[in-house]
């Protein structure tokens, strides 16, 4: 075998097991669960913030008698007929519960759990007894000589001060007064995206100073129905302190070592100047922010007792002197984590906003990917065509590695003939061979592994285009023409349906069925995969000709399930390489005779069949 066809061997053979692996690595995600978490976790099962930041007195904890037991917890409250106060803006609706003025109610307008007409709109936020209640909680952490009924919590009983409805430049005021001498007040307000902006208050008529810590707490009762589990997306807690990223699954929680100080399985971090915390799933996520600067207690925390995740950010205590009105400003991101709307927010002071999207460990290839379409589909309009486009950008970036490539593989194809006098030559001495090889590579300035660098760059931006389809929002049902109205989910045609000329749908992704009945665009792949090889005769060895002859066919039915914007990549792909490679060995002086080299691979079949 000489060192041309042990080289494309070589990269074929690679790049088939990257892909095997990948495949069985990461195999294309199951639809989203529906199963149902019946918990009935009351509203206030929740694990109150315990101490506070800076070298502060530790928020005490009185003790509550509850059904004939101790504990710190607050009594439990029903909560169906408590008053609420609406939100309405133009990207968000949704309520305020003023039973502990919990933001437990928010859904995001932009968005459809499906691509039916009639779907309904995403859910970000849910009360305690929907199926997986899910809610923002702010409060005091009561400090010393302070009683946990004299700090508003999770059962308080605010009253709406000022507004009607919270929206785009429409605040709310809520006031709660102990009847001790604190008045505390709860201002909310909203942008014209996802983020709320909550100062605290709380002034002291009480004759004697106070100290508290305020703290805001994300809380969700059981782990998410639509959890993927996916081994290339994080689910969990996502958090930065002081600019290190900290990202935590959701099955890691239940792991946490028992922290006596906060009651609970737990992490804590101690925040110096700048961070957040919150939980992130696929598309969306929700993150406490406290003001930039500000030094913070940062809690993950898991109740296992009553399976609820939670993070925290817990402020320094507060002194408010006899008199005095003190107040704190935080914010809360709740919604899509859509590029560049969480850019804006980092630019606007968040730390490292930007890494709450799960780039992964390609993440110096994800970005600048991810941004350069971006910024094609903003001038283009479609996501299909973007990806295209992208496709043209990076074989355009790539073509003098590709170019000095194909050159050395045409020289290669001239040193045929003196290759093989030497193994004539050489006889069954193959140290002779390999001397006399390099020494012709040498003198002829070849590299007989340029032929593999091409395969062997593709490899990286294969798995990073494909983690820019699989986790960004931007590919969530992006349409591109007919059938194709979703990207980032795997071909919807098939032959069962015509490819997609009927009305029939798919068989279910991951499915036996979806992988024997491909759509169009993994057929396409594998023509096109099929046709490039056609720019050369088959080989003459057995082995290397049943591997090529297999191979376009294997990967077609291997990525017939994954996303099709990365089919769609990989089509263009081989299309303009086809292109390129025909292109520049007609610049050497070799003509390809693709269509002879159909004819002949087909006359070779017709007469093993006649055999």
């Amino acid at each position: 075998m000489d060192d041309q066809n042990k080289n494309l061997i070589l990269a074929t053979v690679l790049s088939f097991m990257v892909i095997l692996v990948w495949f069985i690595l990461f195999p294309p995600p199951e639809p989203d669960p529906a199963a149902l978490n019946g918990n009935g976790v009351q509203a206030t099962d929740l694990t109150p913030p315990q101490g506070s930041t800076a070298n502060a007195p530790i928020a005490a904890e009185a003790p509550v008698t509850t059904t004939g037991t101790t504990s710190t917890e607050p009594l439990a409250q029903p909560q169906a007929d408590m008053p609420r106060v609406p939100i309405d803006t133009p990207r968000l609706t949704g309520s305020v519960s003023l039973l502990g003025g919990r933001i437990d109610d928010l859904s995001l307008k932009d968005y459809r759990v499906s691509l039916d007409e009639d779907a309904e709109i995403v859910t970000m936020l849910s009360p305690v007894g929907d199926a997986s209640a899910y809610y923002a909680l702010y409060g005091w952490a009561p400090g010393t000589g302070l009683a946990l009924d004299d700090v508003p919590g999770a059962n308080t009983e605010w009253t709406l001060e000022q507004g009607t409805t919270l929206g785009l430049n429409a605040p709310v005021t809520l006031i709660w007064d102990n009847g001790k001498g604190l008045v505390f007040r709860r201002m909310l307000a909203v942008d014209a995206d996802y983020l709320f902006t909550i100062t605290q208050s709380v002034e002291n008529t009480s004759g004697a100073a106070a100290s508290m810590a305020p703290y805001g707490i994300l809380a969700r009762h059981g782990e998410p129905q639509d959890l993927k589990n996916f081994f290339i997306l994080h689910e969990g807690v996502v958090s930065m302190a002081d600019g290190e990223l900290t990202e935590t699954d959701y099955g890691d929680m239940p792991d946490f070592e028992v922290d006596p100080r906060e009651g609970a399985r737990a992490e804590v971090t101690q925040v110096e100047t700048n961070g957040w915390i919150g939980f992130t799933d696929h598309f969306w996520m929700s993150t406490l922010i406290p003001a930039p600067g500000s030094a913070f207690k940062s809690v993950a925390k898991y109740d296992e007792r009553r399976d609820i995740y939670q993070t925290e950010a817990v402020l320094p205590t507060q002194t408010v002197a006899d008199g005095a009105t003190i107040a704190v400003t935080t914010q809360l991101f709740a919604g899509a984590k859509e590029w560049a709307t969480i850019r804006v927010y980092e630019s606007n002071g968040i730390l490292g906003f930007i890494d709450s999207i799960d780039w992964g460990w390609f993440f110096f290839l994800t970005k600048p990917i991810f941004w350069l379409l971006h910024n094609i589909n903003q001038l283009i309009g479609n996501m299909g065509w973007s990806i295209i486009g992208l496709t043209l950008i990076i074989k355009a970036l790539l073509f003098p590695l590709a170019y000095k490539s194909y050159v050395s593989m045409a020289k290669m194809k001239e040193l045929q003939p003196q290759m093989e006098a030497l193994k004539k030559a050489a006889g069954d001495d193959k140290q002779k061979v390999q001397k006399g090889m390099m020494e012709l590579y040498k003198k002829e300035k070849v590299n007989p592994a340029a032929g593999c660098l091409p395969i062997l760059m593709q490899i990286p931006i294969f798995f990073s285009l494909y983690k820019v389809i699989f986790v960004t929002i931007e590919l969530r049902q992006a349409p591109w023409f007919g059938p194709f109205q979703d990207l980032s989910m795997p071909d919807p045609t098939t032959m069962m349906n015509l490819f997609g000329l009927l009305p029939i749908n798919a068989p279910e992704p991951g499915s036996i069925m979806a992988l024997a009945f491909i759509g169009i665009l993994p057929l396409l792949l594998g023509i096109s995969m099929w046709l490039q090889q056609k720019l050369n005769p088959a080989p003459t060895d057995a082995t290397q000709k049943m591997i090529f002859a297999w191979m376009p066919w294997v990967f077609m039915f291997m990525l017939g399930g994954f996303a099709s914007g990365l089919v769609v990549y990989w089509i263009a792909n081989n299309t303009i390489t086809f292109t390129q490679q025909y292109l520049i060995m007609r610049s050497q002086g070799y003509k390809p005779d693709v269509f002879g080299n159909i004819r002949s691979s087909f006359d070779r079949r017709s007469k093993a069949d006649k055999k």
